[in-house]
């Protein structure tokens, strides 16, 4: 296992099932860590079903430029770093490829990519618990994993298998993030738990991991992604990107944290005095 050595931590944004805003959350975190003051980089690792280009707001047929016939220079949107399987087939392609040829593409652009010294790399994993997810674990050092989920029973039910993944290759859990969490009607203020409550609670308990973020169900977050205009880049006074920048202070001082931990842990050593 290695340390992309310009690269301080590599954080997993990861879920059990697609669907519950895994990638609107990968891309408006890595604006959070940004606004934070940090250098960040994104890293779409979706390769069947990319949607970084469209979110980030990359005008479609836009290519990395390539460095000593090797190396790809990541897209800058919004200030970030980022490279996808998005940036290298036409957005109609659909790719037709076994695992091999997968992760083989995964390996090259997360190593392949010219990033600069980045605080932060955000891999945007494919939902599930697959090839993508082991070849990461197993080839890189990971500093920890975010698990998106739902309130929603099913999507709790494959949230579990994602942290119970990450927990057998040795990647720390930083927290659980619950989207789609309150919806509250813009017209009379109103508050409904539209697919649930408590779920992110329940696996807090259940795994002894945090609740690092709780996101609402919000209109604007889907119009602005939508629109390749992040919420978080492109409507500060919004409570939803208020709610992103506490989930990257957490995600931060979840790190932070854990680095401590780890630097606390007794070595033994063994001579033969």
């Amino acid at each position: 296992m290695k340390k992309l050595g310009n690269i301080k931590h590599i954080i997993c944004v990861a879920s059990g099932k697609g669907g519950v805003g895994k990638s609107t959350t990968a891309c408006n975190l890595a604006l959070a860590l940004q606004q934070l003051g940090n250098k960040v980089g994104l890293l779409d690792a979706d390769i069947y079903g990319p949607s970084l280009p469209m979110m980030m707001g990359v005008v479609p047929g836009t290519r990395p430029q390539i460095k000593d016939q090797k190396f790809m220079l990541p897209i800058v949107a919004h200030g970030i770093e980022c490279n996808s399987m998005g940036f290298l087939v036409d957005e109609r392609t659909a790719m037709v490829w076994r695992a091999p040829m997968i992760i083989s593409a995964f390996n090259q652009m997360l190593t392949d990519t010219a990033w600069s010294d980045l605080d932060y790399l955000v891999v945007d994993m494919p939902p599930g618990t697959g090839d993508i997810q082991l070849s990461l674990a197993q080839s890189v050092r990971i500093s920890g994993a975010v698990i998106v989920t739902t309130p929603q029973d099913v999507a709790l039910l494959d949230a579990r298998k994602g942290i119970e993944m990450f927990k057998k290759v040795d990647v720390p859990i930083l927290g659980v993030v619950e989207n789609m969490s309150i919806h509250v009607c813009v017209k009379c203020g109103h508050e409904e738990a539209i697919f649930g409550k408590g779920g992110g609670d329940r696996l807090s308990q259940d795994y002894g991991v945090a609740v690092i973020g709780r996101l609402p169900l919000d209109i604007t977050i889907r119009e602005r992604t939508d629109s390749g205009n992040p919420v978080v880049a492109s409507a500060p006074s919004h409570p939803a990107t208020a709610a992103y920048l506490q989930l990257g202070s957490n995600v931060v001082a979840q790190i932070t944290q854990a680095a401590m931990d780890a630097a606390a842990r007794p070595t033994i050593s063994i001579s033969d005095d």
